[in-house]
């Protein structure tokens, strides 16, 4: 099923004062993909989702499941189904009794029968690997066996559309991973239209088709997690996606070349004069000894698999950067020395300084 979602607005009153937490947004989530809606807490995603299960009713523009104008359908007719960030099982019956719920409150001659009741609740229960906890309460199962029991509640009904609700965000490190992976399998074998609200970019690059970046309400750029990532629409969206964060330079562009303290950096043919934010990612900084960006060495810490490379610059935005490297500890300076970088063009981004809107043309070493 297809989501279309057409020039959207939620305004919210607060006293003598609005509150947008959606602002005019249209976009569509292709039927059977999972689409990652991301941002920083406040910006308007979980009233997103709350406009597309019907829990909110906009206060402009209309939401689309194919060609069905839903918007003002109430939500347990609009064939959705959700999966909230606290689980929200009934604590005093049985993980069975808690996914056969929605079936047994369905009215009328779309009832099923006893027998067919539990039959799709032990195959929710198998798709989601929990079908040995059937017997136990909420209470007696680990934080992710609940959460695959929330979702086995959500799916029982194959529903068109499954929204989940920042679904992770109470499970420790490990098993958000685990349970992310889970969330991917499952709506690859249900072929279901999904959203995924959260705030964790990594979480939504590593499992989505596509993402969608919301910033004060304003959807900031929709398209593939990699081209997002690789192309960011403006200076938002370079420091919200990637860990470490994109290192942020104060520079300037002078008949055509990228300056950073003074220093050339790299060239920037064809963009106008005028200051910017030279931004490169992590691991589009090669230590070298003829490097043109000159740092001021911090540290060098081995995690295992990478190697960062800490480092201040009297024009980085934040108070260090961050090099992700292939070195070994004992070929890098010690602590004060000075560090060169060479920065790859690919990796190289400009930004307008007053905007923050991406100046096309990358700068090239």
């Amino acid at each position: 099923m297809e989501i279309v979602l057409k020039e959207l607005t939620k305004v919210f009153p607060n006293g003598k004062n609005e509150v947008v937490a959606v602002d005019n947004c249209s976009f569509s989530v292709p039927s059977g993909t999972l689409v990652g809606l991301l941002g920083p807490s406040g910006c308007g995603k979980s009233t997103m989702l709350n406009l597309i299960c019907g829990l909110e009713k906009p206060t402009r523009g209309r939401v689309f499941f194919d060609e069905d104008d839903v918007t003002d359908v109430p939500p347990e007719k609009r064939g959705v189904g959700l999966v909230f960030q606290n689980y929200a099982l009934y604590p005093h019956m049985t993980i069975l009794k808690n996914i056969t719920f929605p079936l047994e409150n369905i009215k009328g001659k779309d009832r099923p029968s006893k027998e067919e009741i539990k039959e799709r609740a032990v195959q929710a229960a198998k798709l989601v690997q929990i079908e040995g906890l059937l017997d136990r309460r909420p209470g007696e199962l680990s934080g992710g066996q609940q959460q695959r029991a929330a979702i086995a509640r959500a799916i029982v009904k194959m529903p068109g559309v499954l929204l989940l609700d920042e679904p992770l965000s109470n499970l420790d490190a490990r098993l958000r991973l685990q349970t992310r992976e889970e969330i991917r399998r499952i709506q690859r074998e249900t072929g279901i239209t999904t959203v995924f609200v959260t705030h964790d970019q990594e979480e939504a690059m590593s499992i989505s088709d596509l993402i969608v970046i919301m910033e004060s309400g304003v959807i900031q750029q929709i398209g593939r997690p990699q081209d997002v990532y690789d192309d960011p629409a403006n200076l938002f969206v370079s420091k919200f996606l990637g860990t470490p964060p994109i290192n942020v330079f104060k520079g300037a562009v002078e008949g055509g070349k990228l300056i950073v303290n003074g220093d050339f950096i790299a060239s920037a043919e064809g963009i106008r004069d005028g200051e910017v934010y030279a931004c490169v990612r992590p691991e589009g900084l090669t230590p070298d000894p003829e490097g043109t960006l000159v740092c001021d060495l911090s540290r060098v810490e081995v995690m295992g698999r990478d190697t960062s490379v800490v480092f201040t610059h009297k024009d980085l935005e934040a108070p260090s950067g961050r090099a992700i490297v292939d070195l070994d500890r004992k070929n890098l300076s010690v602590t004060g020395d000075k560090v060169r970088f060479a920065p790859k063009h690919s990796k190289t981004l400009l930004f307008d300084r007053e905007s923050g809107e991406r100046l096309k043309a990358q700068a090239e070493k």
